[in-house]
């Protein structure tokens, strides 16, 4: 229904949504199981062209710029109704735009392309033991040898973490603060890296994240992307898209456990009746659509005005925020209509309801948001 999208974004729909019904929905449970998706998902993901979606050409992209392209593409992956694989196969939306935009042109022209031909796999690693949220305080340190940085310290929670080749890493190369953090380009082969075993969470299990560790790791002084110190600066720029993304999971998420609802509760004969006779699963069923509807229409606006040039820091936020609370309340509710099936493993709603939690926290947590919509409204 809605008029954001052209007959463009709607034929890009269509590839995604069968990329996802013939690649990954016959595959995904034993994905889950796994707790990672084959490489082989990377390249087919890379040949259908729905890795290059907001990448110049020049580097074997598509649609730079479209940022309802990038919206229909992700609301298509979320289908296959794991969090983890849409986090997995998205990892270069996070890692590879500083590289893409601020990066040397010789490492752009030899990093990029492999990445969006599903060769490569891209990263970022931020977040570090204790800091979180606190990205200001970040403790990797990378100081200048001659022509190297020597790199030491540590991050976790990463996603693509036990597998990526390439790893977009924010580290210190000056004072304390904000003003002295830089960004790296750091090669998985790179002497003196490696990574730990992937962590058991509680979801998004289809995606492989580790801690990473760095131990006099020599990287060419080449490999800075962009200036030295001015890496915060990225790594900012970077969270408006990353919280847009955010957003569109949450909504889905919540659309695709409504719909599994909607679906159950027909068939589901309680007391001589199917479920959805009862007053009460109607009026859920209801309010679970009125929201998901106002979440989904709310993102499309900020998408707009990304669209449009403007860098709607507050919308996004306030969008992140709502969306997330829908789709905890939509999960939930969805689980108890299910009954005890909802609490089973082979229920599809069990799975949504577990990735839900990490929305809440990943790309800044619902508190952060809070203090960023504070500081836009001058609180």
């Amino acid at each position: 229904m809605s008029d954001y999208f052209n007959e463009t974004h709607q034929q890009v729909r269509l590839t995604a949504r069968r990329f996802i019904e013939t690649h990954v929905l016959p595959h995904i449970d034993n994905w889950e199981e796994a707790g990672e998706i084959p490489r082989d998902v990377y390249q087919k993901a890379g040949e259908a062209g729905l890795l290059g979606i907001g990448f110049p050409e020049s580097l074997g992209g598509v649609g730079e710029g479209d940022v309802f392209l990038k919206v229909a593409v992700s609301e298509e992956l979320m289908r296959s109704t794991s969090g983890g694989f849409v986090a997995s196969i998205g990892s270069l939306d996070i890692g590879l735009p500083p590289v893409a935009k601020w990066a040397k042109a010789d490492v752009r022209e030899q990093i990029v392309p492999p990445v969006l031909r599903g060769e490569k796999i891209s990263a970022l690693a931020i977040t570090e033991p204790g800091g979180g949220s606190d990205v200001a305080n970040l403790k990797t340190r990378a100081a200048r040898d001659g022509d190297d940085y020597i790199v030491n310290g540590s991050k976790t929670f990463i996603t693509s973490g036990t597998r990526a080749d390439h790893f977009t890493v924010a580290v210190r190369t000056g004072g304390e603060g904000h003003a002295g953090i830089s960004l790296l380009l750091i090669d998985r082969d790179t002497p003196g890296f490696s990574s730990g075993n992937k962590l058991r969470k509680m979801g998004w299990w289809a995606s492989d994240t580790a801690e990473l560790f760095f131990e006099d790791c020599r990287v060419p002084a080449d490999r800075l992307i962009g200036a030295e110190n001015a890496g915060f600066i990225a790594i900012m720029s970077n969270f408006l898209a990353e919280r847009l993304s955010l957003s569109i999971m949450a909504y889905m998420t919540a659309q695709l456990a409504y719909e599994a609802a909607l679906d159950y509760v027909k068939q589901r004969q309680a007391f001589g009746r199917s479920v959805s006779g009862f007053q009460v699963t109607r009026h859920k069923l209801v309010d679970m659509a009125t929201e998901i509807d106002v979440a989904r229409e709310y993102t499309y606006r900020c998408a707009a005005l990304m669209q449009a040039g403007k860098n709607p820091i507050k919308q996004v936020a306030m969008a992140k925020n709502f969306s997330v609370d829908v789709c905890e309340k939509v999960t939930r509710e969805a689980v108890q209509l299910f009954g005890g099936m909802g609490f089973m493993r082979e229920s599809v709603v069990e799975r949504l309801y577990r990735d839900t939690k990490i929305l809440s926290i990943g790309g800044g947590t619902t508190e952060i948001m809070k203090e960023l919509i504070a500081k836009q409204i001058r609180l």
